[in-house]
């Protein structure tokens, strides 16, 4: 028998796919994934973090999740389709997180390439938020992150849209980003890119917080050029390659076998 979490799905993809083309479709099921991969990572924060994709097309258009469902409930037609001002842009019963609309929008709107923006508030990722030093090179994870990451300041919940000028400044050209005292967040030219960025990321930071556990002065430093060769390693088409054609393929199918719901 179905669940009523089930029947409701299977009426919203009624309405929904129908209604968008095979574009817009699939972006929806991959962003609906990434949201079942970060609850299934324990890296939600109930409702209140965010992931976002743009809409193919000229309008800049983008999805994100309705405010009042749990990751793990998150399915391709429940996605919330907002335009830059926050606005709906086809009527919906779900609230949208304005703090989500102010982050989002902004790297939307200014970066070309920003086509999935990823946002968390994992202890770890806290945790090294409000490290004065940021991200340590200590691991290779952390090498393979670090080259790309930037800060931003913190300004309290994210509900100004004046913040967005400076969140856009600091951003630049990286792909990454500490919020301090926040969060983490990356960008990626696919939600599979910006997903494996914010992995990448994400397990550095918890390898610093569980190293650091031992002591600063007890850490061993890597030898004096390897953070400039791994970042020559994993930089560049290769690692857009190896996100798009190789770790999202698989963890589509890591979801299909616990709970292919995300595609409804």
């Amino acid at each position: 028998m179905a669940t009523v979490m089930e029947t409701i799905s299977a009426v919203n993809d009624d309405h929904v796919r129908g209604a968008v083309s095979d574009e817009e479709w699939a972006v929806r099921v991959d962003l609906a994934a990434a949201y079942r991969l970060v609850a299934l990572y324990g890296w939600d924060d109930l409702i209140f973090t965010h992931l976002s994709a743009r809409v193919p097309g000229p309008e800049h258009h983008f999805l994100i999740n309705p405010y009042d469902m749990m990751f793990e409930e998150i399915t391709a037609s429940s996605l919330v389709k907002i335009d830059v001002e926050g606005h709906p842009v086809v009527p919906t019963s779900h609230p949208v997180n304005p703090a989500g609309f102010t982050i989002h929008s902004a790297l939307h709107m200014a970066r070309e390439d920003a086509h999935a923006v990823m946002h968390l508030h994992t202890p770890a990722g806290q945790a090294v938020s409000a490290m004065a030093e940021g991200l340590l090179p200590h691991t290779q994870t952390a090498m393979i992150a670090l080259h790309d990451i930037a800060y931003h300041e913190y300004e309290g919940i994210a509900t100004d849209l004046e913040e967005r000028e400076r969140l856009v400044q600091d951003m630049g050209n990286k792909n990454a980003m500490i919020l301090r005292n926040h969060g983490t967040l990356a960008v990626g030219s696919t939600v599979g890119e910006c997903f494996l960025r914010l992995y990448f990321l994400e397990r550095a930071c918890d390898a610093q917080v569980k190293m650091l556990s031992a002591g600063r002065d007890g850490l061993y430093n890597p030898p004096q050029g390897t953070p400039e060769k791994v970042e020559t390693q994993s930089s560049g088409p290769g690692m857009s390659a190896v996100a798009n054609m190789l770790a999202w393929p698989a963890l589509l199918r890591k979801l299909d076998r616990i709970d292919p719901s995300f595609r409804n």
